[in-house]
């Protein structure tokens, strides 16, 4: 299976989500949780954010300037769901455009206290992060809306990488 294709598994999975959290009322979206990053909105926010990150990171960018994706640029789900979907189609170009999955790649970033760090990585593990670091959060995602009554369930990667076909009883 080529990575892109983990991609597009992973994006299936990630509208599924969206879907549920379109539908939430503006205090269930920031319903602070006792796990996890807090609310949805902060996730979400944080998923994003990390998308944007790792397309940069991958295009050689400098990842130590001011990030986009805040709480305070984005405190609504509409913004938040248009932005991370436009990142969508740059994801896929930097994806689709990677020849070499093993060689070494380096970055400087900055860690919550400002120290300036160097982080060395592959793009195959850049890759693999997003989609990893993705699918942990979504699992606390899911679970703050399985606590606001919504039955946030089946995102499993074997529903949207099998093909599945039910048979009759004998």
């Amino acid at each position: 299976m080529h990575i892109l294709e983990h991609y597009d598994i992973l994006l299936r999975a990630r509208h599924a989500l969206l879907d549920w959290v379109r539908g939430l009322t503006a205090e269930q979206y920031r319903q602070e949780f006792p796990f996890g990053l807090g609310t949805v909105r902060a996730t979400l926010v944080h998923l994003a954010g990390s998308e944007w990150l790792h397309g940069k990171a991958a295009r050689g960018e400098d990842i130590t300037e001011q990030r986009p994706f805040t709480e305070e640029r984005y405190p609504d789900f509409l913004p938040l769901e248009g932005a991370w979907r436009g990142l969508e189609a740059s994801t896929r170009a930097w994806l689709e455009s990677e020849r070499d999955w093993s060689r070494p790649m380096e970055t400087l970033a900055r860690r919550g206290d400002g120290t300036l760090i160097r982080v060395g990585f592959t793009p195959e593990t850049l890759a693999f992060q997003l989609f990893y670091h993705e699918v942990h959060h979504r699992a606390q995602v899911m679970a703050m809306l399985r606590q606001l009554g919504i039955a946030a369930e089946g995102l499993d990667f074997n529903r949207y990488a099998f093909q599945w076909t039910e048979l009759a009883l004998a």
